[in-house]
């Protein structure tokens, strides 16, 4: 299915902002253009603060009514834990970049969200970030009870990168004593380090994420060839039997559709309970744009349906 007009206007003004050509590029000149990106108005929510998670900084999103266990009002069940992981390839994204998906999902699941600020490659390469996911991750549920949050319910959740770091997470609490996890959300994660999938060759350009950048995100996060197998980096190639349940988002116009989709066989053939949706007409970085673009609107309330059945 080709982009229709709507989403390729979108394409256009989100790749403004990105960096172009083939790389290398640096880094901060990256993250310094991205943050002149114009945010929307953020959505209300009844609570923001930020917080320091085991040395990482951390965004706490509550919903309306989702007070601390002492003052949530009385018959109010304590809400689901979502802990998200923001994209940009472990070197690109931040806590502000990602605030706009974190309060929908918040506002939309009536989740407590704690978006995790992890540490950024190059100059903090694998598996700095993945040791920062699970820090957050244990964090959360060790601190659930102080925002009104059950971690009986506690969902990892993430985009792109995130998605990799959602997962790996979900690998190391099984591998490593918890917390335990009841839900993971990956929205086109990265989950192969070769990047040997047709969809690099159908959409490694036009399509605001290219094969040039995966190319310098990789050479960023892990640099030479030799370790980018291991499952921590490359969970295609993991052991995921007894994972807890996924849903997983890919899209038609992605170099990722294929990694994150074979991922999703990889998760159902090995026993984990699956839910895989493609959006044909849409492109890496669609997650968010929801008030623009009405499929991903209804992506948006596929994981918000989600985490809201947990309940």
């Amino acid at each position: 299915m080709a982009v229709d007009e709507p989403t390729r206007a979108v394409i256009d003004l989100m790749s403004e902002f990105f960096p172009k050509g083939q790389g290398p590029w640096d880094p901060v000149e990256a993250r310094r253009v991205l943050a002149s990106v114009p945010a929307p108005e953020p959505l209300p929510l009844d609570r923001v603060e930020e917080r320091d998670a085991a040395g990482v900084p951390v965004r706490v999103y509550s919903p309306p009514e989702a007070g601390p266990a002492d003052d949530t009002p009385a018959g109010t069940a304590a809400r689901p834990l979502v802990v998200y992981f923001h994209g940009g390839g472990f070197t690109l994204g931040s806590l502000d970049s990602h605030d706009g998906v974190c309060r929908q999902i918040c506002a939309g699941a009536g989740a407590v969200v704690v978006a995790a600020g992890y540490r950024l490659a190059p100059e903090h390469p694998y598996p700095a970030a993945v040791e920062d996911a699970l820090a957050v991750t244990r964090w959360a549920a060790e601190h659930a009870d102080a925002f009104g949050a059950d971690p009986g319910t506690l969902v990892v959740a993430g985009d792109s990168a995130g998605g990799n770091l959602a997962t790996v997470t979900c690998l190391r609490a099984r591998e490593e004593g918890g917390p335990p996890i009841v839900l993971q959300v990956l929205v086109y994660p990265a989950t192969d380090a070769t990047r040997h999938w047709p969809s690099y060759d159908q959409n490694g350009e036009g399509y605001f994420l290219t094969t040039a950048h995966m190319r310098w995100f990789w050479d960023c996060y892990q640099p030479g060839e030799g370790r980018r197998g291991e499952p921590y980096s490359s969970p295609l190639g993991a052991d995921v039997r007894g994972l807890p349940p996924a849903l997983v988002i890919t899209a038609g116009h992605d170099p990722l559709r294929d990694e994150g989709e074979a991922y999703a066989r990889h998760l159902r053939h090995s026993g984990v309970e699956t839910e895989s949706i493609r959006y044909e007409g849409l492109f890496h970085g669609f997650f968010g744009t929801g008030p623009i673009l009405p499929a991903a609107g209804d992506a948006m309330d596929r994981v918000c349906a989600a985490i809201r059945a947990l309940k």
